[in-house]
């Protein structure tokens, strides 16, 4: 671990003409074999199918496997939660089976996708790792952690319980990582975040990952971290590159669900997901396209979490090819052949928008996003044009042909 107190103040730069706006030069590694990586995790990675590191890989799993604090943040889709994996596994110790690294995520299929990606990764090493979610059984839960877990991937107020009823032992701790972390410093999480935090040794290194950071997450940093390097991208160099962005203009309410009916043949073509702003009207979406006969799948988080995760596993292997959902699905998940998303419903804020249109064109694909405008949501849609510096334009008749 590098001693914290004598790391020096990095200084920041002006964003303007940096591709990457990093607080000291960071080491750019361009390949997995020269990071200094254990055999065994080596394999782990190439048999998952990576062959070379993206740019955040490249730059941040180094600083992190040094025990530095880091702050990170790219685009969507382009394996920032293998970056902090493949640091966390580097760093474990598995000769000693206690939990060594915490991960917080704001939603339990992030967090059991962490999980997933966590053990993939580790598959050669003989890591143990827990999800630790609401929802689940509780018996469970304490069953696993008595058996000892090197990783817990779990969401803010279920490993907080676990560490209350010392179930989850932190002494061992020594890394924690905030995954989506603007959403987990928001105002919902954030007394949960505090309190786990408090738990955990003094010395914990820790690291935020995000694809948007706004600026007052940033300046709460300084209260839990120390000195840490910030690798992030440019606003204007967030919007998804291989993604297509459209708008169709409907006067009405009500001709947003015909044109989606027009739209199924195309949504169907690979596996498209569409968000409304509300669980209700999640529900109310979902009932009328059945009773139009076309078959899509819904999810909410009022829904069991079983129910969520068979809805997740139908999806994942393609069974059903249209999701209607919430912004519970607009953040992390990732499923590779989403190539379609439509805002049924404009997001209510600025940076769901890249997070949603982010779950189309995983890893560098293609994808196509496309927006129902109302009249009195062209304004929205402008801002969002002008925030990230990026075009939509009116949806072409050959849609299908893009996908």
């Amino acid at each position: 671990m590098a001693d914290k107190s004598s790391r020096r103040v990095a200084q920041t730069e002006d964003l303007s003409n940096v591709e990457f706006e990093t607080s000291e030069d960071v080491e750019v590694i361009p390949t997995f074999d020269n990071m200094g990586l254990r055999d065994e995790l080596l394999r782990g990675i190439y048999a998952y199918g990576f062959e070379k590191p993206s740019a955040i890989q490249q730059r941040s799993i180094k600083p992190i496997m040094k025990g530095r604090d880091v702050i990170a943040q790219a685009q969507s889709g382009t394996g920032k939660t293998a970056t902090f994996s493949i640091a966390i596994l580097q760093s474990l110790d598995t000769q000693v089976r206690e939990t060594q690294v915490l991960v917080l995520s704001p939603t339990r299929e992030l967090a059991t996708q962490i999980q997933k990606v966590i053990l993939a990764l580790g598959d050669f090493m003989n890591v143990q790792c827990h999800a630790c979610i609401g929802g689940t059984n509780l018996g469970e839960d304490i069953r696993k952690l008595d058996y000892g877990q090197h990783v817990v991937s779990g969401t803010p107020g279920r490993v907080f319980d676990m560490i209350k009823r010392r179930v989850l032992r932190t002494r061992a701790i020594k890394m924690l990582v905030l995954d989506e972390s603007d959403e987990m410093l928001n105002k919902g999480f954030k007394e949960q975040i505090y309190d786990v935090y408090r738990y955990l040794p003094p010395a914990t290194q820790v690291v935020l990952v995000s694809a948007t950071l706004p600026h007052e997450i940033l300046e709460m940093t300084s209260k839990f971290m120390t000195d840490p390097i910030r690798i992030l991208v440019k606003r204007d160099e967030l919007t998804l590159e291989g993604i297509k962005q459209f708008f169709v203009a409907v006067e009405r309410e009500e001709w947003k669900f015909d044109t989606l009916c027009d739209l199924y043949d195309t949504l169907t073509i690979t596996q498209a997901v569409i968000f409304c702003n509300t669980k209700r009207k999640v529900d109310w979406l979902t009932e009328k396209m059945r009773e139009a006969n076309f078959t899509v799948c819904s999810m909410h988080g009022d829904m069991p979490q079983k129910e969520r995760d068979n809805i997740m596993k139908e999806f994942r292997s393609g069974q059903s090819r249209v999701l209607i959902t919430t912004d519970v699905w607009a953040r992390g998940i990732d499923v590779q052949q989403v190539s379609l998303v439509i805002n049924y419903d404009l997001p209510n804020n600025r940076e769901l928008y890249i997070h949603r249109i982010g779950r189309s064109g995983r890893f560098g694909r293609k994808g196509v996003s496309i927006n129902f405008v109302k009249t009195d949501d062209i304004r929205i849609l402008r801002d969002i044009e002008q925030y990230y510096s990026t075009q939509i334009d009116e949806m072409p008749m050959n849609v299908a042909d893009l996908i």
